[in-house]
């Protein structure tokens, strides 16, 4: 599998981890904000409708206990009693005991003329004729003004109620005190940029709102037409969104609005927004490298299964091939042994025959002795090659033995000493003291040795080193024994097929190719391994893997 499979795997891992995880804590996070702001939503709102309908009650009750008192008085008193301002000053100050919501009181004939008056103000004499709420009391018997200036110059506004006598009418006119109406609106306002506030049908302010501005001014808002019961809408005023709540007064034309700022309401909903976008962030920043960490660790688990079985596979092509070619091998040996023994034999006879008899004066009797020499070289040379075809092929198991590795590689380097003197190679020995002593075979080691020291040297040709080095690794329980030189080395090409049988990089003739593919086969034999590094113009190191038991 190549690197971009890895890469393909991981990425779908990924996303699959990361679709069936994201994609369920998204939608329970969805859902659980949004079904928290609609309950908050609803729950604000109905707060918002019920202050409200409070306040209106409340202002309509306080308009409905007014009239009743201003109305009280006109029709339990006749216009010569309350003509007497003596007398209607007690009444006044009987009326402020109980409530000091008036500011004034004051008689008005038919003729518009103020004819008795208590208070602060120096209004008898006044004429009203002309005035809009006198003609309006006139006509509808019980009136409530709209806040005006009048003649004092200030706001304010007043609750009449005419008294229609058979040969005359009059009218008995209160003024409301405004602060105490503007503290009873002024209740409905919350937090701290929350409004409270009345306009009349003209939308002209009557009481002073909490911000903007003044009493009179015509407010910040849209003209609201007439509607029945409670409307709650959100708006924006000045750039920034506010929620609405307006109802109409029962009593005056007027509308009570209340003005609340969502964000301030919402504050809760807002922080409760805040933690949940925090911990579902923190989730998927989680969730996000846990899978990364996860998928990584899965396609490098299976990169490593993939190696050791593309390791294990090409160790079972190996064996299979050393196995089939073993068999091969051992029938052409046999094949092979039985002639050489005949040419042997007769080329013995020949040579008897040749010291026996007299033909040591034939004129080629020197050709007949090299042709029977080459015949000898040949034979011997054919034997050597079926002996390790022989031996290639044996099914023999290893004997198990104590063995000292540093005595045997020192041996076998022994045998080799004069060829290396004689080719000026030098054989440098680094063994490990204390190497462990292992359970093996020490004739088939020796071979093995044997066979890469030999190819070593052939290698070096002449003027150079070969190294022999061991080492012990308590980890993996194993010795290692290198084999260095200091030839050409391998080329990289060829690293592949240096132990197959037959295969060999010494010119024709010197070489059968069958060292190599013996060693690895008696070595896998004795439960080792060999591995081989090479590099060209710098020497190749065959490094011989044994098994510590």
């Amino acid at each position: 599998m190549e690197s971009r499979d890895y890469a393909s795997l991981r990425n779908r891992i990924i996303g699959l981890t990361l679709g069936f995880s994201l994609i369920p804590l998204f939608s329970l996070g969805l859902t659980i904000y949004y079904q928290f702001h609609v309950s908050y939503t609803d729950k604000t709102l109905q707060s918002l409708r019920s202050l409200l309908e409070n306040r209106r009650d409340a202002i309509d009750l306080f308009f409905d206990e007014r009239i009743s008192q201003i109305s009280t008085v006109a029709y339990t008193h006749t216009l010569e009693q309350l003509r007497d301002e003596a007398y209607l000053e007690r009444l006044f100050r009987l009326i402020q005991s109980r409530s000091k919501s008036f500011v004034d009181l004051g008689v008005i004939d038919e003729e518009g003329n103020h004819v008795a008056y208590v208070g602060p103000y120096q209004l008898k004499g006044v004429n009203y004729r002309n005035e809009e709420w006198f003609q309006a009391v006139m006509l509808r018997g019980v009136y409530i003004s709209d806040v005006f200036m009048g003649f004092r110059r200030f706001p304010h506004f007043v609750i009449a109620v005419t008294r229609r006598e058979p040969q005359r009418t009059w009218i008995l006119r209160a003024t409301i005190d405004t602060e105490i109406f503007e503290a009873m609106v002024k209740a409905a306002q919350v937090g701290r940029r929350g409004d409270a506030f009345v306009v009349n049908r003209q939308n002209m302010l009557q009481t002073t709102p909490r911000f903007g501005e003044f009493r009179l001014g015509e407010v910040v808002l849209p003209e609201f037409a007439a509607f029945p019961g409670t409307r709650l809408e959100p708006t924006v005023v000045d750039g920034r969104g506010v929620l609405v709540g307006s109802t109409w007064l029962r009593n005056k034309d007027w509308l009570l609005v209340v003005l609340e700022n969502p964000e301030e309401e919402l504050a809760p909903l807002l922080r409760a927004r805040t933690v949940v976008l925090g911990v579902v962030l923190g989730g998927v920043l989680f969730i996000v490298l846990g899978t990364v960490f996860l998928a990584k660790g899965i396609t490098d688990q299976l990169v490593r299964a993939d190696r050791e079985k593309a390791i294990l596979d090409s160790n079972l092509v190996q064996s299979s091939k050393m196995a089939a070619l073993g068999k091969l091998a051992a029938g052409i040996a046999h094949e092979v042994n039985n002639p050489l023994a005949v040419i042997k034999e007769k080329a013995g006879w020949i040579r008897d025959l040749l010291a026996e008899e007299d033909i040591a004066s034939s004129r080629n009797f020197k050709e007949f002795e090299d042709a029977i020499k080459k015949i000898d070289y040949h034979v011997d040379r054919a034997r050597k090659v079926t002996h390790r075809l022989l031996g290639f092929a044996r099914r023999m198991e290893p004997v198990q033995e104590m063995v000292d590795v540093n005595r045997v590689l020192e041996e076998t380097a022994g045998f080799l000493e004069n060829e290396a003197r004689f080719r000026n190679i030098q054989i440098q020995k680094e063994l490990l003291d204390d190497l462990p002593v292992i359970r093996s075979d020490s004739s088939q080691l020796q071979q093995v040795f044997l066979n890469i020291l030999e190819n070593a040297i052939d290698a070096v040709q002449k003027d150079g080193t070969v190294k022999l080095r061991t080492t012990y690794s308590s980890r993996l329980r194993e010795i290692a024994v290198s084999i260095s030189d200091t030839g050409p080395g391998i080329p990289k090409a060829m690293l592949d097929r240096i132990f197959d049988p037959f295969f060999t990089t010494k010119p024709s003739g010197e070489g059968t190719g069958l060292g190599l593919s013996v060693s690895y086969s008696i070595v896998e034999k004795l439960g080792g391994r060999i591995t081989v590094e090479s590099e060209e113009g710098r020497g190749t190191t065959f490094t011989i893997h044994l098994p510590v038991q």
